[in-house]
């Protein structure tokens, strides 16, 4: 936690405009120089129901939310079902203030809509009392009230934008530079004018009681503001996706729809079709055709793709899928973040089945390693799957544009040509040897339909070389097998190259943290706290959940006396993965669990820490759960 850093909090209801207001602001903040990170917390309606999205800013580089926050605009719900303290949710209007004050921090700054939030709803929070007791800075406003008279109610968000910039001091201009690329010019001119006259009333009218200001900062290079699902999106194209095909499931329908939105203007096809098990098998089918190929879906969705992902690991077709974690089982929680699906990605489909499996935790990392998802299947001819959570899909930040400065890689990997085909061993029906038994590493070259001399038979039963149905023992092994095979090659061939692992901290540190996927940020952050306070500790965050990295954690297992393994489900599914791959060193494996649908804050880590190396025996203060060593 650093006190140079504003994190400002805007809530309201769902419909409200909360999603767009905070998306305006992290930009004009990113475009005054400062490093930015964004969390979203939104209920499962399309409207109404307490929303609420954080915004981190500060000079030096922010790599997740941080611990509570300093500054709320409370808009209260608009589109509340009943407000009334009795009624089965209680009072709705009020809880965009009610709802997140226990997280504020001491000296906090709160601007209030007192225009829909009534005098009878503040007293009843005692917020007056709470505000002394705290030493919060309160500043009620009648935002509604002076949106109506500019004639739109929804304008009290650009309203309380302006109310906040004065009270940061902090310049309209980016706000302004953002609003003109926005909007239309019959609601531009209102807008405009409704932030000036807030941010006016608040300058002459309110004294101010506080010191929190906009910090100063400033970028090398140009910025962009994107989150997990937008990098995702860039790296399939970039790698030459030209298809997808899905039905709309949170938070899965992100890709889906910036996908549908780009591949049109490039040549592509997006289809949303009636289900998950026709979206995969479309996907699949183009994919058989000779098109770079692509589906997802989320939880309950991605469990219906789970045989033509089956199909797709017989018939060797390439293929990428995304698995969008949401709190489960079934519909569970279909708006927060949870890591629980781990064990159903790797493991879902029938028999021996085998893909490779990333798991991205940062906006880069999820654009890197979407194009080496489709470089690693198209040229071994696998299913790969990218799966990743809520929290990376929605999260933004700030990354520099060079970043994506690369070239693009449309090929289609070990395909050959019609001159290759010619010279390929076929039968005597004239079909080529598609699945021959003795590749090295398992890759048997495909050809496409339509080519010359590349006939052959596709089918999801066990089969000979050329496609034809097989029971034959001798020809099941070596077709098992030489499948198999693949997941050794590719592993050689991840490991040639840089790691996809992340790391953080002394490498002759004592103490390791372990994590995998979107929490990855959040233990880079609590690291660099321990090491500040004196504490001999480092940490790694994985990507490469198949085929698994095992020499490389073997390594940084071995370099450390204890580990914890910290990630978002109850039933410490990384863990479990680690200790399959790795069971020697299970003792040395403690677990940090968090499953309540928010992510991990660095001070939970930090405090995990801290409880495990003093072995006081005590419950963690916050919400996750501390499970010790299998030897302890």
């Amino acid at each position: 936690m650093s006190d140079n850093e504003l994190i400002w909090r805007v809530a309201g209801g769902s419909g409200d405009g909360i999603d767009s207001t905070s998306q305006n602001f992290a930009k004009a903040l990113m475009r005054s120089g400062l490093d930015v990170f964004t969390h979203r917390h939104y209920p499962s309606r399309i409207r109404g129901g307490h929303t609420y999205v954080e915004i981190r800013a500060a000079a030096e580089e922010v790599q997740s939310r941080g611990d509570g926050y300093n500054f709320l605009l409370a808009l209260g719900d608009s589109f509340a079902r009943n407000p009334q303290e009795e009624a089965y949710y209680g009072n709705e209007e009020v809880k965009p203030l009610s709802e997140n004050l226990e997280d504020l921090r001491e000296g906090g700054v709160i601007i209030y809509d007192e225009g829909l939030l009534s005098e009878e709803d503040v007293a009843e929070l005692d917020l007056e009392e709470r505000a002394e007791e705290n030493g919060w800075h309160l500043y009620p406003m009648d935002l509604r009230s002076l949106a109506r008279e500019h004639g739109r109610e929804v304008m009290r968000n650009t309203a309380g934008v302006g109310a906040t910039a004065a009270l940061l001091d902090m310049d309209l201009e980016h706000i302004e530079d953002l609003m003109e690329d926005a909007m239309p010019e019959k609601i531009l001119e209102p807008n405009i004018e409704i932030l000036h006259e807030a941010h006016e009333i608040v300058s002459e009218e309110y004294e101010f009681t506080h010191d929190l200001r906009v910090p100063e900062g400033d970028h090398d290079d140009e910025q962009a503001l994107l989150s997990g699902s937008n990098a995702i999106t860039f790296g399939a194209i970039d790698s030459g996706c030209r298809f997808i095909a899905g039905y709309p499931m949170t938070p899965w329908t992100d890709v889906f729809t910036l996908m549908s939105q780009h591949l049109p203007e490039m040549g592509g096809v997006s289809e949303q079709v009636e289900d998950e098990i026709a979206a995969a098998a479309l996907a699949v089918g183009a994919s058989h055709a000779g098109v770079k190929a692509m589906s997802g879906s989320s939880g309950g969705g991605f469990a219906l793709m789970s045989e033509p992902l089956g199909l797709a690991e017989m018939t060797e077709t390439p293929l990428v899928l995304l698995e969008s974690m949401r709190a489960g089982p079934s519909t569970g929680m279909p708006t927060k973040p949870e890591q629980a699906d781990l064990e159903f990605t790797l493991y879902t489909s029938q028999g021996d089945s085998n893909r490779v499996v990333f798991a991205p935790g940062t906006v880069e990392e999820a654009y890197e390693q979407t194009r080496t998802a489709f470089y690693i299947a198209y040229e071994y001819q696998i299913p790969t799957v990218i799966i990743y959570d809520q929290k990376l899909s929605g999260e933004n930040t700030n990354v520099d544009v060079s970043f994506f400065d690369r070239e693009p890689a449309p090929d289609l990997g070990s395909t050959m040509t019609e001159e290759e085909l010619e010279d390929a061993v076929h039968d005597a029906s004239g079909k080529f040897h598609r699945f021959q038994h003795d590749p090295e590493n398992g890759v048997s070259p495909r050809s496409l339909p339509g080519q010359q001399d590349g006939r052959y038979l596709a089918t999801g039963n066990e089969h000979t070389p050329a496609g034809h149905i097989s029971e034959d023992p001798d020809n099941r092994v070596a077709q098992v097998n030489r499948r198999l095979r693949k997941l050794e090659a590719i592993r050689a061939d991840l490991d040639e190259g840089d790691t996809h692992q992340t790391y953080v901290g002394d490498d002759d540190a004592d103490y390791g943290i372990i994590t995998w996927g979107s929490s990855q940020g959040v233990v880079e952050e609590a690291v660099a706290r321990l090491e500040a306070d004196g504490h001999s500790v480092k940490a790694v965050g994985v990507s490469e959940m198949m085929p698994f990295p095992e020499a490389e954690l073997a390594e940084f297992i071995e370099s450390v006396e204890e580990a914890m393994v910290v990630e978002m489900n109850a039933s410490a599914q990384f863990r479990g993965l680690l200790q399959k791959e790795l069971g020697r060193y299970g003792e040395k494996l403690t677990s940090l669990l968090k499953y309540n649908g928010n992510p991990f804050e660095p001070a939970e880590v930090v405090e995990g820490y801290e409880l495990n190396v003093e072995g006081s025996g005590t419950d963690p203060s916050a919400q996750v759960r501390l499970e010790p060593a299998a030897g302890d």
